[in-house]
């Protein structure tokens, strides 16, 4: 990763994520396709949801007969930390129009979200659509594509566990993890991986207690909140 915002290098700083999407994309077609999905809703999920983990989500729910309301609603909490990153985003893109900005947030994931604070550590805390609207778009396709495909070996392969696709995603986010850590300047190492311990101990306590569909928010504004106060207090 280096400091250059332009459409290339958008597009060699998106390759972690594209590898990541190929493997966990090709699950959800396979997964998809086991639960009586055609390769053409299989597409049609991806092209207009776009969102991971909540499609597995809407897979298995309509498999098993949900109402409809009940599948826009799990969705629609399990991508509501979306509102937290766009926000957070949001202020680097304050130069840009807010068409361009309603792009880059539509096609704004986990993943890319990662990146892009990853890569304001080498930007002088600086951003712009070009970069960040070319690695969205090439997840987008790759994770279109790797689905599609998916779907298309679906008949030939029944248990995806077996090949460790479901691996991809976390292995990815370990990658993306390591970059932001050693890449940001401003903040200790120390404290970074303190934070990390915390909100690893968090997420473990939260299973036990707290519904799968609003534990990322919860661990996002407990975990930020335990990291201001240790920093102001020890560094």
């Amino acid at each position: 990763m280096d400091d250059k915002l332009d459409v290339s290098s958008g597009m060699r700083d998106a390759l972690p994520t594209v590898f990541g999407y190929i493997g966990i994309g090709l699950a959800f077609g396979i997964v998809a396709k086991a639960a009586g999905l055609n390769v053409l809703l299989v597409a049609l999920v991806s092209i207009i949801t776009y969102a991971g983990s909540a499609q597995f989500i809407l897979v298995s729910m309509l498999a098993s007969g949900n109402a409809m309301l009940g599948i826009v609603l799990a969705v629609f909490l399990v991508n509501s930390r979306m509102i937290l990153m766009s926000m957070t985003v949001a202020p680097f893109l304050k130069q840009e129009s807010m068409l361009k900005n309603i792009l880059v947030g539509s096609l704004l994931t986990d993943e890319s979200f990662a990146l892009s604070m990853s890569k304001v550590n080498y930007t002088n805390k600086i951003l712009n659509f070009s970069w960040l609207n070319t690695a969205n778009i090439v997840s987008y396709c790759t994770w279109v594509l790797s689905s599609i495909l998916g779907a298309l070996l679906g008949g030939f392969i029944t248990n995806p566990d077996k090949l460790g696709l479901n691996f991809a995603l976390v292995a990815m986010f370990i990658g993306l993890l390591y970059l932001q850590m050693i890449g940001d300047k401003e903040l200790p190492f120390k404290l970074q991986l303190i934070v990390v311990l915390i909100v690893l101990g968090l997420v473990y306590l939260g299973l036990i207690f707290i519904p799968s569909n609003l534990l990322i928010i919860a661990v996002t504004i407990v975990g930020c909140s335990l990291g201001m106060v240790i920093k102001h207090a020890f560094f």
